[in-house]
């Protein structure tokens, strides 16, 4: 499927969305890889994971750059050689980007039950305004929180930071599509506030995040 959405965020950022309907041979035609994304392609054995890591290849193609742009520090952080930064997620049918001059991180996640399940092990002082009564917002909410705990967890870059004691999501509206966080590490002594987005697509949640300047 070609590209599925382009958002400008900001006069430096760029958001990028593929809806993936093909199949690995589709998207690996006329796919460029450097070698050693190449060797960790070939490692993969589900189709989905390979589908996914092969679009994310389209949407920089899209964006202006191939796989041999893109590179991964010794955390697994991605980063551009023009020294943009770049944040990048795929889950199941889908795969997205965001592409900026400033710090920034994506997540797109499949809204599903089994998100209650693991609930406890990322939900801290969110607990105090969420609630479980309906379970189709529970779910959604639970979303939102999770992908923007994953979206400031790859802008910190930091393998010591705790989504459930460390990161705190503020109260926030699903009809309002976007929310606060703040960061607040005492083993490190990191604190730092961000801002989010997020949105429906289809039956997924996508939400990225970006630096607050004060």
């Amino acid at each position: 499927m070609p590209l599925f959405l382009k958002q400008t965020i900001n006069a430096t950022t760029d958001l990028l969305v593929w809806k993936i309907t093909e199949d690995v041979a589709t998207l690996f035609k006329n796919t460029p890889l450097r070698d050693v994304h190449l060797a960790r392609f070939e490692k993969m054995l589900s189709d989905t994971h390979r589908c996914g890591f092969l679009s994310v290849r389209h949407l920089l193609k899209a964006a202006g750059y191939s796989d041999l742009n893109l590179f991964y520090d010794e955390n697994g952080k991605p980063h551009l050689s023009d020294g943009k930064h770049i944040s990048i997620s795929h889950s199941f049918g889908f795969s997205t980007i965001i592409i900026s001059a400033e710090n920034v991180g994506v997540d797109i996640e499949m809204q599903r039950e089994k998100i209650i399940r693991i609930a406890d092990k990322f939900i801290g002082s969110e607990a105090a305004f969420l609630s479980a009564e309906n379970q189709s917002l529970y779910i959604k909410n639970l979303s939102v929180i999770w992908g923007a705990k994953e979206a400031l967890f790859k802008m910190c870059n930091s393998r010591s930071l705790s989504f459930k004691q460390d990161m705190h999501i503020q109260p926030f509206n699903l009809d309002e599509t976007v929310g606060n966080a703040y960061i607040n590490c005492h083993m490190t002594d990191f604190s730092k506030k961000f801002y989010f987005h997020f949105k429906e697509i289809d039956n997924y949640t996508l939400v990225y995040a970006l630096e607050k300047e004060s």
